[in-house]
């Protein structure tokens, strides 16, 4: 009879909790000036309504009434006040490097750290970023371990600050080529690399099949591969294209067959437009594109994401007296870098999709919107660049129903500067005011 009566009444406390209203967390901000949606007019004198982290409403901030806000008993409200600001979409960077960043001890960290301590520095640098104003970025190669993916799950579950994360694992690349961290090491440490089973290096279709699986099956959210030589790899096999045709085949394939968007590394036109060619999704850097490329670019929709950042960086501490890059890498800087910038007017005039990346791991993180300044030096002009940030990095990533603007439905990422970026790009070097589904970050 005791036993029947205590389940009776965890039964009454189950159904009363079960019943009870959920409690709702509200944010109200009040913009002076309102970005929400990039490529029209900005609103004066609006509010965001964001409510468990998605926006509900975008209006008039005189027509915000408390009453209509529906709050309930245990909800928590919060109003921000950024009347003297102007308030736009959180940033996206859609080519980050967050576990890593370029220093004089690069190759030693390789085979120092471990992927606990590349979790804890991408911790630092996924901070860093947040506080920068870019609240989504797109990590686009993380070496072989699971650093990457721990850091993706981590800001996600609120247990560290940092920027949503979508992440690619381990970048697909030939044996020796670019993404092949082991060139300059002895065999036996190369191979213990390779050992891990979370390579992405492949050769030939079937290998290139299964790294791609590989990849998707550790999480990735998207596929990177390496069409191309690069400029900070330690080996002198130039810029060209890597793959043969029917392994990028395979690659592109078994990455859309698994619901995976393909972004390719390509820093010259014979790679560039066999990436294309292919299928891919978009392309990292596109240094040498010419005419063709640009056709080819309109015709298959891909986004081009410029790094103009990388490219001013590398140089820079290529001409440094006290160089810290092997000589390998310092003869591709200096002849790359330097033709970013008219890549970038080349593939604007011509109407390519441009989407916002910065590749910072080559440049430090934090110092992300640097790459405004250098989009609106190749022609772009600073409501472009903005739009380059939200809704075409959203759009690049898929998640063009989520992210880019602000608007009903979608995450409630916003950020405020002091001035009009769309007038003066660089007030975005200063973000004031960060908010990531709804939580505050920087006030």
């Amino acid at each position: 009879m005791k036993l029947a009566k205590l389940i009776l009444a965890l039964a009454v406390v189950a159904m009363s909790f079960n019943g009870a209203a959920q409690a709702d967390s509200i944010a109200v901000i009040h913009a002076g000036q309102l970005l929400d949606q990039p490529g029209e007019p900005p609103k004066s004198d609006h509010s965001v309504i964001i409510r468990d982290g998605v926006v509900t409403e975008v209006l008039p901030t005189a027509n915000v009434n408390e009453a209509d806000l529906d709050i309930g008993p245990d909800d928590t409200i919060e109003i921000h006040n950024l009347k003297d600001k102007f308030v736009l979409p959180g940033l996206i960077d859609g080519h980050v490097h967050l576990t890593s960043e370029l220093n004089p001890q690069g190759r030693l960290q390789t085979v120092q750290m471990s992927d606990a301590d590349r979790a804890m520095m991408g911790a630092l640098h996924a901070r860093r970023t947040l506080m920068a104003g870019f609240t989504t970025v797109r990590d686009v190669g993380a070496g072989t371990g699971d650093a990457i993916f721990a850091l993706r799950d981590a800001t996600a579950r609120g247990w560290i600050p940092g920027p949503r994360i979508f992440a690619s694992g381990a970048t697909i690349s030939v044996t020796g080529g670019h993404g092949d961290g082991t060139q300059g090491y002895r065999d036996d440490i190369a191979h213990m690399f390779k050992a891990s089973g979370n390579s992405g290096t492949c050769d030939g279709v079937e290998t290139c099949r299964r790294a791609v699986r590989e990849q998707v099956r550790r999480g990735a959210d998207h596929i990177k591969l390496t069409a191309t030589g690069g400029v900070l790899s330690n080996t002198a096999a130039g810029t060209e294209v890597q793959f043969f045709e029917d392994e990028l085949q395979a690659i592109m394939d078994t990455a859309h067959s698994m619901g995976r968007k393909v972004t390719a590394h390509a820093h010259g036109k014979n790679g560039i437009d066999a990436a294309l060619a292919a299928g891919v999704d978009s392309i990292e850097h596109g240094t040498y594109l010419d005419a063709e490329s640009v056709r080819l670019f309109r015709r298959a929709g891909a986004y081009l994401v410029p790094t103009l950042l990388a490219g001013q960086t590398v140089v820079e501490i290529a001409e440094s007296p006290n160089s810290f890059l092997t000589p390998p890498q310092r003869a591709k800087s200096l002849l790359v870098g330097p033709q970013m910038i008219e890549m970038a007017r080349r593939a604007h005039q011509g109407g390519v999709k441009i989407a916002f990346g910065t590749d910072s791991g080559v440049s430090q993180h934090g110092d992300n919107a640097r790459e405004f300044e250098l989009l609106v030096k190749a022609g772009m002009t600073a409501e472009e660049a903005v739009y380059s940030a939200t809704v075409a990095g959203a759009d690049n990533l898929g998640m063009s129903d989520k992210l880019g603007t602000l608007e009903a439905g979608k995450y409630g990422d916003l950020i405020a500067v002091d001035g009009n970026p769309l007038e003066d790009i660089t007030v975005l070097l200063d973000v004031e005011f960060v908010m990531k589904e709804g939580v505050l970050y920087k006030d």
